[in-house]
C-alpha cells in the first residue's frame, strides 16, 4: 500500500502545480467529450482535461477499490509536448510526470 501513498502524494502535486499555472478547470468537459477512445482522448480534451478529468480520478477510484494500478505508463513525453504547447515553464510537471511513470512500471 506504499505505492498508493506515494501514487496519491504525486497526484496532490500534479494537481497543485496544475493550478498554480491555471491548468485546473472548474468546468468539466462535455460527456461527449469523456467518452474518446482515442489515446488521451486526444481527438476531444487537451492533455491537461484528460489528466483532470480521466487520469487522476481513475486512479484514485483504483487506489479507492484497492485494484492494481496500471502496470506500465509512459506520460512524460505527452506531458513535456503539453507543457510547451501551453507556453508554462514548470520543469515541475515534467518531473512529476517522469515520477509517475516511474512508480506505475517499476513497482513490479
Amino acid at each position: 500500500m506504499q505505492h498508493y501513498a506515494e501514487l496519491e502524494q504525486l497526484l496532490v502535486r500534479i494537481e497543485a502545480e496544475m493550478r498554480a499555472w491555471s491548468l485546473w478547470s472548474a468546468t468539466p468537459p462535455a460527456d461527449s467529450a469523456l467518452q474518446s477512445r482515442q489515446p488521451f482522448c486526444i481527438d476531444t480534451l487537451s492533455f491537461w482535461q484528460w489528466v483532470q478529468w480521466i487520469m487522476v480520478p481513475r486512479l484514485r477510484q483504483m487506489m479507492a477499490r484497492q485494484q492494481p494500478l496500471p502496470q506500465s505508463s509512459d506520460m512524460t513525453p505527452m506531458a513535456a509536448e503539453a507543457v510547451t504547447a501551453s507556453g508554462i515553464k514548470s520543469s515541475k510537471l515534467i518531473d512529476y510526470f517522469t515520477a509517475l511513470d516511474q512508480l506505475l512500471s517499476t513497482r513490479h
